[in-house]
């Protein structure tokens, strides 16, 4: 058995996260290891965030994100987030720099517990997000769910957070419409050679959105970060919304704004549950004793 690593379960909304101190260790956490903990119901998480050493001059850490499934993410801004609140509080630093797979990210402990993270310039060109045929105007392409001649859900723009990301809209209650059923078939479509982040959104007013999404390699969760910010720059970019909004999700709400410099920022809370120990190698996990939930 390997040395065991320290984590804590987290959530940011509803969005289960691992964080794992992987910092001083040359190994990661295994895909496998991730599916065993997802097995289990009292670790069962949406995104597990290892923490590293950093890499690269002038950043804190370098952070590796894996699925439920095993598969690597390359962006979650509701595990960044409980990323910070976690580093903040060992080490009393309020503003940090890591690199992901996405590239660098800079994040910040607010007054009153809020953390904002900067999920960085998002990307629409089809070849960036990507999508397997060309498209002039990722706003709206063709693709759809459901019978040809009355699609439950068609049209959507599609945009990149680092990670793909499809937006549907609709109108009415978010609940009607069965996202178990066509998440797994939009996600795994031809059009995304790298699969991608299913969302349903509507528009409530020029500021503020409700989304449901279809997670990546987690499946339904009750926050997405990324799929927050890509609904929220979508709104913008066709003219549904201005650059600042609020995105209701199940798990609660997140303030996202698209800056003039066309930096996302997303702020919102993170919350602590329990602490514990396991096998990057395996997934065999250990509660702390003093971790009560």
């Amino acid at each position: 058995m390997a040395e065991l690593v320290q984590f804590a379960k987290m959530n940011g909304l509803g969005n289960a996260i691992i964080v794992a101190d992987m910092r001083g260790r040359a190994d990661h956490v295994e895909a496998e290891a991730a599916r065993a903990l997802n097995g289990d119901a009292a670790t069962r998480f949406d995104q597990i965030m290892a923490i590293h050493d950093p890499r690269r001059e002038g950043t804190q850490n370098y952070i590796e994100i894996l699925n439920s499934d095993g598969s690597v993410a390359e962006a979650c801004g509701n595990g960044m987030r409980c990323v910070v609140q976690a580093l903040a509080a060992e080490t009393g630093r309020r503003s940090f720099t890591f690199e992901t797979t996405a590239g660098l990210l800079e994040a910040e402990e607010r007054e009153g517990g809020l953390i904002s993270v900067d999920m960085g310039i998002p990307r629409f060109g089809w070849q960036d997000i990507p999508l397997a045929e060309e498209f002039h105007d990722t706003r709206m392409i063709e693709l759809q769910a459901g019978p040809v001649d009355a699609p439950v859900l068609h049209s959507p723009s599609v945009a990149s957070m680092g990670n793909p990301h499809a937006v549907f809209w609709v109108e009415g209650d978010l609940g009607a419409y069965d996202l178990e059923r066509f998440g797994p078939m939009l996600e795994n479509h031809p059009i995304f050679p790298e699969r991608a982040n299913i969302t349903i959104a509507r528009v409530d007013s020029r500021a503020a959105l409700a989304i449901r999404t279809w997670e990546r390699g987690a499946g339904l969760t009750l926050a997405c970060g990324s799929a927050a910010c890509a609904a929220a720059v979508s709104a913008s970019r066709t003219g549904r919304t201005g650059r600042e909004v609020t995105v209701t999700v199940p798990g609660g709400r997140l303030d996202i704004l698209w800056r003039g410099d066309d930096h996302v920022i997303m702020t919102g809370p993170a919350e602590w549950e329990f602490s514990g120990r396991f096998d990057p190698a395996t997934g065999a996990w250990e509660r702390d004793k003093e971790g009560a939930a």
